[in-house]
């Protein structure tokens, strides 16, 4: 995927990059595989808002995406499709027998190409494969914590990990956060980079197109009173003190994962700072 710069005919147009959505068809979502989705604006049941700073946007429907995929067997990629409830674009799947699904989309996928799931896979760009299977060295993405649980890590646009090596019944994987940890070999992983991965270099242009999104403006928390928040208040341009979040957790540096979580006895380097 590329991007490209929009002449600067408007003034939203000046800064803004776009992705061209090479390779995306421009196709209705199937039907079968989209619910409605129904949007709070950050109100609770009562009405009262409980979460600041979201609120209007464009009306959206849910792609189910199948992050488990316990189905095994081959399967056509009928379109490569834009999903606006993520970064990454998915792939629309037809089985030998007509069944449809969705799955993330790796980079260098296209429509009409077969990717497999199963023991019989291949390490090919695409196919689905258990950790155990996977030769040593291949860059992998959308990978499971626990057999059968889905696609928790590597999933976002351009994200990636790397199978490092196999000890016993775990294999270990550095992660995009430089953090290498060990899974089940029994954990089922993807072959490739997910897709989209000149997102980062996208520009919006104007504060409109995070309107689009339901993203209100956010206030600034050194220019809020100190009712508001721990930063605000003060005479004049205060500097705010401590950068901290509205509960007063500091930011820049201050640990908060729990030192006593069980699952730190898997991670074999910690990320790097």
């Amino acid at each position: 995927m590329s991007v490209r710069k929009l002449k600067p005919i408007t003034p939203g147009q000046r800064f803004r990059i776009v992705n061209d959505f090479a390779g995306v068809d421009a196709v209705k979502p199937e039907k079968s595989l989209t619910v409605g989705k129904k949007k709070s604006g950050g109100r609770n049941h009562s009405g009262k808002m409980t979460m600041r700073y979201i609120g209007g946007g464009h009306k959206q429907s849910y792609r189910i995406i199948d992050f488990k995929r316990e189905r095994e067997g081959s399967a056509v990629i009928e379109s490569i499709q834009y999903d606006p409830n993520r970064t990454a674009f998915i792939a629309l799947i037809v089985y030998e027998d007509g069944e449809k699904r969705y799955v993330i989309a790796q980079n260098g996928l296209k429509k009409g190409q077969t990717i497999v799931c199963g023991e019989h896979a291949t390490p090919d760009v695409g196919n689905t494969m258990k950790l155990k299977d996977i030769p040593l060295g291949t860059v992998i993405s959308c990978i499971e914590l626990r057999p059968g649980q889905g696609a928790l890590m590597a999933r976002s646009a351009g994200s990636y990990a790397q199978l490092v090596a196999r000890d016993g019944k775990y294999a270990i994987i550095k992660l995009p956060s430089g953090e290498s940890r060990m899974i089940l070999t029994e954990c089922k992983a993807t072959i490739g980079v997910v897709s989209n991965s000149d997102h980062q270099l996208e520009v919006s242009g104007k504060a409109g197109r995070n309107r689009w999104k339901g993203r209100r403006p956010r206030t600034r928390p050194m220019v809020m009173n100190p009712v508001d928040h721990p930063m605000g208040g003060g005479e004049g341009r205060a500097t705010g003190g401590i950068p901290r979040s509205r509960n007063g957790i500091p930011a820049k540096g201050y640990k908060t994962r729990t030192p006593k979580k069980a699952s730190n006895k898997y991670i074999v380097e910690k990320r790097k700072k």
